[in-house]
């Protein structure tokens, strides 16, 4: 209860109730970050923030879910063994491939559709 206060206490206030819960929940999601943030290891604090902004951007819908899981996952779904350089390892030819087949949200076409020919 204590931190519901805190919210409705500290808030920015505004005029309309619509704003004013928006205001309480943006509020109270800052508070629980930090407490959260707090109590991690310095190790794990990146990892966290990270994961938060993620969430944040899909929920607002500024990337998708298929959008991260191109970085999380990558190439580990593709079988392809026709890597074009020698001194690039597998797992990275792999990572390339997918990148470059990849279509972010709202486009047409993959955003690093050269990126192999670049290389």
């Amino acid at each position: 209860m204590d931190l519901f206060h805190y919210g409705i206490d500290h808030a920015k206030q505004a005029a309309r109730v619509e704003d004013k819960v928006a205001n309480i929940i943006e509020c109270l999601t800052y508070k629980v970050y930090r407490y959260i943030n707090r109590g991690l290891f310095e190790a794990d604090k990146i990892t966290f923030k990270v994961m938060m902004c993620l969430k944040i951007m899909i929920k607002r819908g500024d990337i998708s879910v298929a959008d991260v899981n191109v970085f999380l996952k990558a190439g580990s779904a593709i079988d392809d063994r026709n890597k074009k350089f020698g001194w690039m390892e597998q797992k990275t030819w792999l990572n390339l491939v997918a990148l470059s087949r990849h279509k972010f949200e709202g486009e047409h076409q993959p955003f690093f559709k050269e990126i192999i020919e670049r290389i």
